[in-house]
């Protein structure tokens, strides 16, 4: 798989302040790439280089091969946490202006965006002043604006901001589409479900620093403790947990009355899968048996966590 997008050793200085220290990262071409990071840990300043409104101190950013040029910046879409849409200007007046700044003629826009209005239901709200709508009206407007000049590269700083659950999931639809057709995507936010979701990898950086990047199913393989949960119905008058206990280390246990069911999460010994599994069965009937896979959440906070422990 190519790269759409390649940070080699960038790092930048605000002063004495160093907002990012020698960032390397490959963005493959059609992907989603998710960028965490708590807050003020660079992405916003990652992101700010990437469209070219600062540049780095050190290092450099490939885009499709080549450094980074000026002229690149309209094959980039970018959809900036803080909105910056004219209030008193009408919806419809307002996406042709900036679809024609971005070098989309006037009658092409106007064929592009009846297309997105409809599809977003919002041809009404053409000669409405922005104004008028609502947080999330005004979200979907910019994201039109954001991805009508049909940009090779898009970045989404928290595109579910403002949106209820139903628009969020529209948005959400909308970004795989637009994977699905082509597009390499940039995905920054806080919310850990929408990145198990929708990215394919990811990068971390905490305190300017790169500290974990990849295929997000490599990762969450790494983070693997080997623990199971078990939902198992004993035979009669076994105490199931005082038996495994010898062997296994018992994290959780739970025992459904109502059910007759134990619910337990145990931690194995490596390579010993099958093994615990016929000593379930021996005990029992053995409903559930499934490895417990790290969150993307769990993830980011283990590894900010340690990387805080070893300064």
């Amino acid at each position: 798989m190519q790269n759409m997008l390649v940070a080699d050793t960038v790092s930048k200085f605000y002063g004495k302040h160093k907002a990012l220290s020698d960032v390397s990262l490959e963005i493959p071409e059609n992907s989603i790439y998710g960028l965490l990071g708590p807050n003020g840990a660079g992405k916003t300043t990652f992101i700010r280089i990437i469209n070219q409104i600062t540049f780095p101190d050190e290092g450099q950013i490939l885009f499709k091969g080549k450094p980074l040029h000026p002229k690149d910046v309209a094959r980039i879409g970018y959809l900036p946490e803080e909105r910056g849409l004219y209030k008193s200007m009408k919806v419809g007046e307002q996406a042709l202006y900036l679809s024609q700044l971005k070098g989309v003629p006037k009658i092409e826009a106007k064929k592009r965006l009846k297309e997105w209005f409809d599809r977003f239901e919002i041809g009404p709200w053409w000669n409405k002043k922005i104004q008028e709508l609502s947080k999330g009206m005004a979200q979907k407007v910019q994201f039109i604006v954001t991805v009508l000049h049909e940009p090779e590269l898009l970045i989404f700083d928290e595109p579910f901001s403002g949106f209820d659950p139903i628009n969020a999931n529209l948005i959400k639809n909308e970004i795989l589409r637009l994977k699905e057709n082509g597009t390499s995507i940039i995905f920054s936010t806080h919310r850990m479900e929408s990145v198990e979701e929708l990215c394919e990898h990811i990068a971390l950086i905490h305190k300017s620093e790169k500290i974990l990047d990849g295929k997000l199913s490599d990762i969450k393989k790494a983070y693997r403790k080997n623990r199971f949960t078990v939902d198992l119905k004993s035979n009669q008058d076994l105490d199931t947990a005082k038996i495994l206990e010898k062997d296994i280390a018992i994290v959780h246990n739970e025992y459904d009355a109502k059910e007759e069911i134990q619910h337990l999460t145990l931690q194995l010994p490596c390579d010993e899968t099958r093994e615990v599994l016929h000593l379930l069965s021996d005990l029992g009937t053995v409903y559930r048996f499934e490895e417990v896979v790290p969150t993307v959440n769990e993830i980011f906070i283990q590894t900010v966590n340690e990387r805080e422990q070893h300064g």
